[in-house]
């Protein structure tokens, strides 16, 4: 039997054997997981649970059909998709590193006609949320997509991936505050649908851009995406990257993450979506309490397929550890006593 105390609303409760039921001493209280509320809201966004998976991560969902119950997901992010198609970056792609891993991917896809004819019309039979991640080199690129985008069967939200750090062009537009703001705003004239920007962490002040996207009318930030890294071959004295330069994801960038999170949380009044490093329970609900509405998986999908699945069978249980019935109340809890 495993017994803890639990605090909600100044009263201590203690966690029964397996069941899902809490009781405190004087049984005044009960909380069960079959109750608990996981919708969460992402500005005009609603979403039916907080956990998603991450662009570049899960391919175009299909592929992961045979392991993972895609209608239970709060939302699926397929590979970023751009006005036209691009071949991505040379060989090697990717490295594995300490806790973590670089990415040079270079946006390899398509490019958004291929996207809309031949993979949407999948996506939209899934019984989950389709965020498309659009990026573009410029702002009119990025118009332009989203009018494409606006009002076709499936599509959810979109995310603005203004943080790639793999390409040349449109990572600009995530690294200065008013560009990001502009972009933003002319994004959300250009179309209705609800709108996530993808900020990098690579940048001196993540704040300051995380304000200017709300400013410009962003219904969520995502953050953050892959921190810039290099990887070397020191016997024959060459990067490991075919473009020298990569991506850092995995548990390596997990407390720059939470930082963010937390930092934008409470000084930006937008909902914010936590990435990186999150491969468990423990580490979604650290986002969650750190000021995340939302998460997303990433990396993590590569090593253990499943995860997405075995996080949320943990959420309703974990939220009932907290003293809480619903994913709403943890948002943003740090440092507030219960």
């Amino acid at each position: 039997m495993y017994r803890r105390p639990l605090p909600r609303r100044g009263k201590w409760f203690t966690l029964l054997g397996l069941g899902p039921t809490i009781h405190n001493e004087q049984n005044e209280t009960r909380v069960s997981t079959n109750d608990v509320c996981l919708a969460v809201e992402l500005g005009r966004l609603r979403l039916a649970n907080p956990i998603l998976v991450a662009s570049g991560t899960f391919g175009y969902a299909r592929e992961m059909a045979g392991l993972v119950d895609l209608n239970r997901l709060g939302g699926i992010l397929p590979k970023t998709i751009t006005q036209e198609p691009r071949p991505g970056n040379p060989p090697p792609r990717t490295v594995e590193t300490t806790s973590g891993m670089l990415n040079s991917i270079g946006l390899d896809n398509d490019g958004v006609e291929a996207f809309v004819d031949r993979l949407l019309p999948g996506l939209a039979e899934l019984g989950t949320t389709i965020i498309v991640s659009i990026a573009g080199r410029t702002v009119d690129e990025f118009v332009r997509l989203a009018t494409r985008l606006d009002g076709l069967p499936g599509v959810g939200a979109l995310e603005l991936n203004v943080s790639c750090p793999n390409v040349s062009g449109g990572v600009d537009l995530g690294t200065d505050a008013q560009a990001c703001q502009t972009l933003v705003r002319r994004v959300r004239e250009a179309c209705g649908l609800p709108i996530l920007a993808k900020l990098t962490p690579n940048v001196t002040d993540v704040v300051a851009i995380a304000r200017a996207a709300a400013d410009g009318g962003a219904d969520a930030v995502s953050l953050i995406n892959t921190c810039l890294g290099m990887a070397i071959d020191w016997r024959r004295r060459r990067p490991r990257l075919g473009n020298v330069l990569g991506g850092l994801s995995g548990p390596a960038i997990k407390p720059i993450a939470l930082r963010i999170v937390y930092q934008v949380g409470r000084a930006v009044d937008v909902p914010i979506v936590g990435i990186g490093g999150i491969g468990s329970i423990d580490d979604v609900m650290e986002f969650l309490v750190a000021g995340a509405t939302a998460v997303q998986i990433g990396t993590a999908n590569f090593y253990d397929p499943t995860v997405s699945m075995r996080v949320l069978d943990a959420l309703p249980a974990a939220i009932t550890e907290f003293g809480a019935a619903s994913v709403k109340e943890i948002v943003g809890s740090l440092g507030i006593a219960k």
